[in-house]
C-alpha cells in the first residue's frame, strides 16, 4: 500500500470539511469516472449546433455555430476545427490551443444547443416512425421496439443505410451489403431477425443510421373466390394467376372465368387502374398461357350477373384501399 505523508493526510481532511472535491487516491477512479458521467464523454457529431463563449472575445462568440458535414467547425480567429468525434471537454482544449495566440488561457464555454447527430432515423412500416434518440449503445431490434415496432403490412426485409465516415456496416450471414460511395446499404431478413435464428443480423445501430422497414408487396384477389384478401410477394418480383387462385383457394360455383380482370395501377396513382381483361377459363384448362401478376396487382373474379365496366373496377379498388384481409 502506498504511504501518504503526514502533510497530504491533513489536507485531504480539510478538504472533506470544505466540500472541496478530493482528488484520486493511488489505484482509485477519479469522480469524472464513475457511473452517471457519461454526458461529459458524449461525442458530437456533424450536424450538432454549439453555443460557445470565449470571455473578453465577443468576435469568437456566438449562439449558435453547427458543425458541418465534413465533421469541421468553423470560428473566426480559431479557423476550421475538426470536432466530430471529440466531446465537449475535448473541443474545448482543441479552442483554446487555436486562440493561445490571441489571449492567454481563454476561458471557454461551450454548451449544445442541438444534437442531432444523437439520433437514429427510423422509417417505412413502424407504428411510431421518425428520429429516434441513441442514449447509449442500440442494437437494430432494440431501435425498432424503440420506433413502437413494426406494422402488420410490414414486408420481410429491414434496410439499414450509414454513412461510411460514421464507420463500417458489418458483414452478415445471408444479408446483401451495398457500398455506394460515401453510404453503404445492408438488407437483412425480418423474419430471421425477430426469431433470433440470425443473431448476428442484430448489429449496432449507430447516430446518423437510417432504418427501413419497407412495406409488403402484396398482390391482391378478390371477387368469387373461397378466399379473398393481400398474398405477399416474399422476396419474389411477381406470381402467376394459377399461383394467385391457388392462395385464394380457388373460384366460387357463381364465378364467370372468362370475365376475370387484372386491375393494375398506374404508375404513381392507384385511383386509374389499367384493366387487362384474362380468359381464366383457358388458363386454368392450359389453353392459354398463364399471366403474371405484380405487387399492388388485382386480380377480379365477377360472377355471372356481375356489373361490369370501370364502376364495378373502381369498386373493387375502394374495396382494396379501405382495407382486406393480408394472409401471410
Amino acid at each position: 500500500m502506498t504511504r501518504l505523508p503526514l502533510i497530504t493526510w491533513v489536507l485531504l481532511l480539510f478538504a472533506v470539511r470544505c466540500g472541496v472535491p478530493q482528488p484520486a487516491l493511488p489505484g482509485q477512479a477519479s469522480y469524472a469516472d464513475l457511473p452517471g458521467r457519461q454526458a461529459t464523454t458524449d461525442l458530437l457529431g456533424p450536424g450538432d449546433t454549439l453555443a460557445i463563449d470565449v470571455a473578453d472575445m465577443p468576435e469568437v462568440s456566438t449562439k449558435a455555430v453547427r458543425i458541418s458535414s465534413d465533421g469541421l467547425l468553423n470560428l473566426p480567429l480559431a479557423g476550421p476545427v475538426h470536432a466530430a468525434g471529440l466531446s465537449v471537454a475535448q473541443l474545448r482544449v482543441t479552442l483554446a490551443a487555436q486562440l493561445a495566440k490571441y489571449i492567454t488561457d481563454p476561458i471557454i464555454t461551450i454548451n449544445v444547443v442541438t444534437n442531432v447527430s444523437r439520433f437514429v432515423s427510423v422509417v417505412g412500416e413502424v407504428n411510431t416512425p421518425g428520429l429516434h434518440p441513441l442514449d447509449g449503445p442500440r442494437n437494430l431490434l432494440e431501435v425498432i421496439s424503440q420506433a413502437g415496432g413494426v406494422k402488420a403490412d410490414a414486408g420481410p426485409r429491414v434496410i439499414v443505410t450509414r454513412d461510411t465516415r460514421s464507420g463500417a456496416l458489418p458483414t452478415v450471414k445471408g444479408a446483401q451489403l451495398v457500398t455506394n460511395g460515401s453510404s453503404a446499404r445492408l438488407t437483412l431478413s425480418l423474419n430471421d431477425l425477430t426469431d433470433s435464428s440470425s443473431p448476428d443480423g442484430n448489429i449496432p445501430v449507430l447516430p446518423g443510421d437510417i432504418v427501413s422497414v419497407p412495406k409488403e408487396k402484396l398482390v391482391y384477389v378478390v371477387g368469387n373466390v373461397h378466399r379473398a384478401g393481400g398474398f405477399p410477394l416474399s422476396h419474389n418480383e411477381s406470381m402467376t394467376v394459377l399461383q394467385a387462385m391457388s392462395l385464394a383457394e380457388g373460384y366460387s360455383a357463381n364465378a364467370s372465368l372468362k370475365g376475370a380482370k387484372i386491375l393494375r395501377p398506374a404508375a404513381g396513382s392507384k385511383d386509374n387502374p389499367t384493366e387487362v381483361p384474362i380468359d381464366l377459363q383457358a388458363i386454368l384448362a392450359g389453353k392459354a398461357p398463364d399471366r403474371a401478376l405484380f405487387a399492388d396487382d388485382v386480380l377480379f373474379i365477377p360472377n355471372s350477373t356481375a356489373k361490369s365496366g370501370t364502376r364495378r373496377a373502381a369498386e373493387v379498388m375502394l374495396q382494396v384501399a379501405t382495407g382486406i384481409a393480408i394472409y401471410r
